[in-house]
């Protein structure tokens, strides 16, 4: 079957997660600047989330690029991804409501965590589909910061129970690897 409706419709959930995040933003009660403050660390969550979703909107739109047909193991693993993706609203608003706390920050890094994995399986699934010279395992490679991100998130889910805020730090810095651009693909379509 064609990819098209798979692209149409995983564009329209993230489309839909991105609003429901930014319904999260509550509008402060004054109209002073220092109403403002108490929304920071809501705006700073909705910030980074919406930071990684334009990462898995971007990957998923150059990942799609390279598949000529997709299956139901595609279209489930796609699925599952896109869950994964939607719960990030629920821990975004969690975490920034409640300034970064314990369980918040370790519910939001299970929500960064589980993407990851989806994503990976997602990627898995397309290889197997076009086989051993699939053109996306040529230009993912040995995939070294798909292997590394969920390390980190593990790592900071870990560390998020003594110290937060240092998990935060890694969440960002996660964030910043991949905004680094990778034109791997874009490389290989090139040569296509």
């Amino acid at each position: 079957m064609q990819k098209n409706r798979l692209e149409a419709f995983s564009d329209g959930v993230i489309a839909i997660i991105i609003t429901i995040m930014v319904l999260e933003l509550k509008v402060p009660h004054g109209a002073d600047w220092a109403d403002l403050q108490g929304l920071l660390p809501a705006f700073l969550s909705y910030a980074l989330s919406f930071i990684y979703i334009g990462i898995y909107w971007n990957n998923h739109h150059h990942m799609l690029h390279m598949v000529r047909h997709v299956n139901g193991v595609i279209l489930w693993a796609n699925t599952h991804l896109l869950f994964w993706i939607s719960l990030m609203p629920f821990a975004t608003a969690w975490m920034g409501e409640n300034h970064f706390a314990v369980v918040p920050t370790v519910v939001y890094g299970v929500a960064l965590f589980m993407p990851a994995l989806a994503y990976f399986l997602l990627q898995t699934a397309i290889i197997r589909e076009q086989g051993p010279q699939s053109i996306l395992k040529k230009a993912v490679g040995s995939d070294l910061k798909g292997k590394i991100s969920p390390v980190l998130y593990l790592a900071a889910i870990l560390l998020a129970f003594r110290c937060p805020w240092l998990a935060d730090v890694i969440y960002v810095l996660v964030a910043f690897m991949w905004l680094i651009p990778d034109r791997r693909i874009e490389r290989i379509l090139g040569e296509s």
